[in-house]
């Protein structure tokens, strides 16, 4: 998939469709006020004050129609410089246009672009004419609040998408509906793993399937952290306000956290696992000889997020952290680092993602420590980056607000890109906890330490498995691996129930389907299910005490023992073959 918002040719492209839209919207509706029209990874979208008017998905055709009369024009698209004064008032009747003037820096060069008799502040880069914006499409229509904001007014957003030829649109297209085939929260309903609830927008539920796909990836979690000499804790959901004033979180983070008063004390519901992490190390003390000190916690964390940004399992109130901290002495934190890259490599190798590395430097603003400790520990990262095999790309500013750190962007089988894992590298919450270790020559030292997540969140990952997998899981993964289907329950409906029997007691996830329905149907409802093997069973499996076995996806049928069939999915499994 390509990143438009990375795409020099398709930047200025997008963003003059943006205005095509505008001014299209404008002719047909002739109140409307536009608020901002940015360019985005998968296309462009606009936000829109209609008044009263609701637009709804049937709308677009017609808008489309009245672009691309306008399109045809052939208007050159010029560019002007404004003073503060010129811009405000050129745009004196729309609010919103006045509001991003008052709110851009003093010395901002302010911009609008004119194409015919329709004029919009913009920054740019715009093409140079209205002819080159023939291949566009508009996609979807939704409510997005003014600045993003519940306590503003609901704006109409349109999102589309333009590209140089009707080929590359068509490919973007085809890939749009593959991946809404995809769609986690589509096939999470379908496949029975999740739920979201009017009562807890951003809490979502997990359902007996879910919960199967969630102790499996938590217990292999757990197992290969196991491998690796990390240990477990489990540390508390809520703590008091004195806690996250001395982790920084309060002055930080404040906006995001929830909290509640307990015996005339504010606590605070945590945000991120760290705190307790520092409290769990102070509780014992620690020589040079203990060290590294690797310690994993799947934590449960709240954080509040705006109701328009909710997304399935992709953006939720609250998820679990597959997190874990390394106490570590400093000369211990490149093969730390190398080591943990490695850790990762292996994860991701397994479920067939690939992935490239981000690192995050110091923020401008919003951050603790010195801006030696910042640099040095930046060099460190990218260091050991290099040591491990990779290269990485450097994200400046966008470090967390402790420290740099190194983001792992995964990316699955439609090529998308999501950002999972991190190695953050710490110096100053082990300052502002106190933390220490005896070193050799018996005096105290403080520890360097990793914040890290591979998964990033069980949530957020299971999300990305499953449009990743199109809900089609490896065999280890998947919630329900086999069914059984007899071709009449009552001739085969003994023998059947025996088959399913002996699959279950040798662990096999399996099903058995003898309703009395067509056997075309059950097997239709097998696929439907993504349910990785259908086993069939007639007169001639009953009598030679056989089955016949269909892969998901396939046609033909393979025959064999029930031994054998059982020993065959032992084997994929304990291979996690993907």
């Amino acid at each position: 998939m390509i990143n438009i918002k990375e795409n020099e040719k398709l930047i200025p492209l997008n963003h003059s469709c943006a205005h095509l839209l505008a001014e299209a919207v404008k002719k047909l509706y002739p109140e409307a006020k536009f608020w901002v029209g940015p360019v985005i990874e998968d296309g462009f979208y606009y936000d829109i004050d209609l008044g009263d008017k609701t637009l709804t998905d049937d709308d677009l055709p017609v808008i489309e129609k009245e672009m691309k009369k306008i399109a045809k024009g052939n208007k050159r698209i010029i560019r002007h410089e404004l003073t503060r004064e010129e811009a405000l008032d050129k745009f004196k009747d729309d609010p919103y246009k006045i509001d991003l003037i008052n709110n851009m820096n003093d010395n901002e060069v302010i911009t609008c672009y004119t194409q015919g008799d329709f004029t919009d502040l913009c920054r740019g880069p715009h093409v140079e004419s209205t002819k080159e914006l023939r291949c566009f499409k508009l996609l979807r229509v939704s409510g997005a609040y003014f600045k993003g904001d519940s306590k503003n007014k609901m704006l109409q957003r349109i999102y589309g998408v333009c590209y140089e030829t009707e080929e590359d649109l068509n490919k973007h297209l085809e890939f749009l509906e593959e991946a809404k085939k995809r769609d986690h929260k589509k096939l999470g309903k379908e496949l029975g793993l999740f739920m979201i609830s009017e009562y807890g927008p951003g809490f979502p539920f997990f359902l007996p399937n879910g919960m199967i796909l969630r102790n499996i990836l938590e217990n292999f979690w757990y197992e290969e952290h196991t491998k690796e000499g990390y240990e477990f804790i489990k540390t508390p959901i809520m703590l008091n306000q004195e806690l996250w004033e001395k982790s920084g979180h309060w002055a930080n983070y404040r906006e995001n956290m929830y909290t509640s008063e307990i015996d005339d004390r504010t606590f605070a519901i945590k945000p991120m696992n760290c705190p307790g992490g520092m409290l769990v190390y102070k509780n014992s003390l620690h020589s040079y000889k203990d060290l590294p000190i690797r310690c994993g916690e799947l934590g449960q964390v709240h954080r509040h997020e705006a109701s328009g940004a909710l997304n399935g399992l992709f953006r939720v109130r609250t998820f679990t952290q597959d997190d874990a901290h390394i106490f570590m002495r400093e000369d211990q934190i490149e093969s730390e680092i190398i080591r943990l890259i490695n850790f990762i490599d292996r994860i991701y190798s397994l479920f067939n993602l690939s992935y490239d590395i981000e690192l995050s430097t110091r923020p401008e603003d919003k951050f603790i420590g010195s801006i030696e400790s910042w640099n040095k520990a930046e060099s460190i990262l990218q260091n050991a980056c290099k040591q491990a095999g990779h290269d990485c790309k450097i994200n400046l500013g966008d470090g967390a607000f402790y420290g740099p750190k190194l983001d792992f962007h995964i990316k699955d089988s439609l090529g998308r890109v999501w950002q999972c894992g991190t190695i953050q590298l710490d110096n100053n919450l082990p300052e502002r906890f106190d933390l220490t270790y005896i070193d050799k020559d018996g005096s105290k030292k403080r520890p360097i330490m990793l914040h890290r997540v591979i998964f990033g969140s069980i949530e957020r990952f299971i999300g990305i498995l499953i449009e990743h997998f199109a809900g089609l899981f490896p065999l280890w993964l998947a919630p329900v691996q086999a069914v059984v289907i007899p071709v009449s329950s009552e001739y085969q409906g003994e023998y059947a129930s025996k088959v399913y029997e002996e699959l279950k007691n040798n662990g096999i996830r399996v099903e058995l389907d003898n309703r009395n329905e067509k056997l075309g149907y059950r097997l239709r409802e097998a696929q439907t299910r993504k349910i990785n093997y259908t086993l069939i069973l007639g007169d001639k499996e009953k009598t030679d005490n056989t089955i016949s076995y269909r892969k998901h996806g396939e046609k033909d049928t393979t025959t064999v023992s029930v031994e054998e069939f059982i020993n065959l999915l032992k084997e994929e499994i304990s291979t996690k073959k993907i």
